[in-house]
């Protein structure tokens, strides 16, 4: 029995191609579910989607001038993301329409740009490469640039906490006290593509969104705090990465689509037998006998 699990569980991680592929999934399990529960928080769960998207005009671009090279790619990738969020937020601006809406008109544009360029540049390998990425082939120095990247973004998020969480409940009253809503908006934005920029060498511009969406709305089916969602949204991303790289390695499947449908399964579960806002939890307080307290 003992021969067996170590047969699935460890002895696949002594390979080097699976140690560093764990260590990447674990930055990216840390860095990105709590920006994905404060996404869900401020309404805002479409934006991570369409930033997924601002960010491939630029690592197509830092493809086409220097093939597979991570830090240019990366670098374009980040200045696109940011580029777009600020021509949503500059239209939205000056024309009255919603954010959201601004931001799904340039995502678009982006998504067939960013196609474009790495077609007429590379093959479809390349562009399945790109848009879906290969967390197996990350090389030491993509596992360096991932977690410096991760680590910044867990520091910023630190520093930035008790903003964050008065933006979403009480925006007046952190205008109140000098904090400019718009500059921690945008950093908060900032953060988002520095995330995704990391996660698209691992799971791809089209599915790094989901590392960061799914376990955070995940977790809101198991606590109603915001400690707890942070906390549970974690270990679902890692429990998914951990599982999803097994599955890959065990199966031969696709390591990125393995690991976002694990956590894809999660959610479906969650939304079922969760202890809050699930079918179950919904039926037991339809159940409950009139004057009896509500179950928790």
């Amino acid at each position: 029995m003992l021969a067996l699990l170590d047969a699935w569980l460890i002895a696949p991680f002594e390979y080097g191609f699976m140690s560093r592929a764990v260590v990447a999934g674990l930055a990216l399990s840390l860095a990105a579910p709590p920006l994905g529960v404060f996404l869900m928080l401020r309404g805002m769960s479409l934006i991570g989607d369409a930033m997924s998207h601002a960010i491939l005009p630029g690592i197509a671009l830092g493809f086409l001038f220097a093939g597979f090279s991570l830090p240019i790619m990366s670098l374009g990738g980040i200045l696109s993301g940011i580029l777009v969020a600020i021509l949503a937020g500059s239209v939205s601006q000056m024309t009255g329409h919603r954010e959201d809406s601004a931001m799904a008109s340039f995502f678009l544009i982006s998504l067939a740009a960013g196609v474009m360029m790495v077609s007429l540049g590379g093959s479809s390998v390349d562009l399945t490469h790109v848009l879906f990425g290969s967390i197996l082939a990350v090389d030491t120095t993509a596992l360096l640039l991932i977690a410096g990247i991760a680590s910044l973004i867990v520091l910023a998020l630190a520093v930035l906490f008790r903003a964050l969480v008065v933006e979403c409940l009480d925006p007046l009253f952190l205008r109140g006290q000098g904090v400019r809503g718009g500059l921690v908006h945008g950093v908060f934005l900032g953060l988002v593509v520095l995330n995704l920029t990391a996660g698209f060498q691992t799971l791809g511009t089209l599915m790094a969104v989901g590392l960061m969406m799914l376990p955070a709305t995940t977790a809101r089916f198991w606590s109603q705090r915001l400690e707890g969602l942070i906390a549970i949204a974690i270990v679902i991303a890692l429990v998914a990465n951990l599982g999803g790289l097994l599955l890959s390695y065990h199966f031969s499947l696709p390591s990125g689509p393995a690991i976002i449908l694990l956590a894809g399964l999660a959610y479906i579960v969650s939304a079922l037998f969760g202890r809050h806002h699930s079918l179950i939890a919904r039926h037991r307080r339809r159940a409950a006998p009139l004057g009896s307290p509500t179950p928790h």
